[in-house]
């Protein structure tokens, strides 16, 4: 028998319910805001597979990137570690050797594991290039919507503004996710302030 799940004024106006054992979740930033095991892993990691051009929801009660409609990836949580989960792991050629399998009744699935931001900053590119290897052929993500308060800073100095325009779609995309996520434009702010001389020498957001 299926469990009827009942849906109380309390329970909409919660960030997540539970229906079967698997919580739901309205979108990624919730499902990262509730975390308490992986928040600043996933953070770092997300707009590196936005960068990428994937979209993401949250499928299975798990942040899921996917392109025109196939699931690319997912994010799992483990009690040791962040996994990013590929699909079709196993058809990747993986040139840096990060990806793993995910157990011996596996067979397509393949995993990258993170224990830090350090990890995710280190195994950037490897990601990226496990995307490409997969043959995916992504196209490039839609035309980047800047946040208001980027958009009129750059406006008000040239010089940051070729600057940025000048860093790769995936660079321009992490900067202006994180400037985003902030939720008050003083913070935003303070945030492009934070960073306007890492952008004029030309350096990603995570870049040191």
């Amino acid at each position: 028998m299926i469990p009827i799940l009942t849906v109380t004024r309390a329970d909409r106006e919660a960030t997540a319910c539970t229906l079967i054992g698997v919580k739901a979740y309205p979108d990624v930033d919730a499902y990262i805001q509730q975390s308490d095991q992986w928040p600043e892993a996933m953070t770092a990691l997300r707009p590196i597979l936005l960068g990428c051009g994937l979209t993401e929801e949250i499928k299975w009660g798990k942040p899921c990137y996917s392109h025109d409609g196939k699931n690319i990836v997912i994010l799992q949580e483990m009690k040791e570690f962040l996994a990013l989960m590929f699909f079709k792991g196993a058809l990747l050629n993986d040139p840096a050797s990060v990806l793993e399998e995910q157990g011996p009744n596996s067979r397509s699935a393949r995993r990258i594991r993170f224990t830090s931001v350090e990890d995710v900053d280190r195994l950037a590119d490897s990601v990226r290039a496990c995307v490409d290897e997969a043959g995916l052929k992504v196209e490039p993500a839609s035309k980047l919507v800047l946040v208001e308060e980027l958009h009129d800073r750059l406006d008000q100095d040239p010089a940051l503004k070729a600057a940025f325009e000048s860093l790769t779609p995936g660079r321009r995309r992490e900067y202006n996710l994180y400037f985003s996520n902030a939720k008050q434009a003083e913070t935003r702010k303070a945030r492009i302030e934070k960073y306007a001389q890492q952008i004029l020498e030309g350096k990603g957001f995570r870049d040191r």
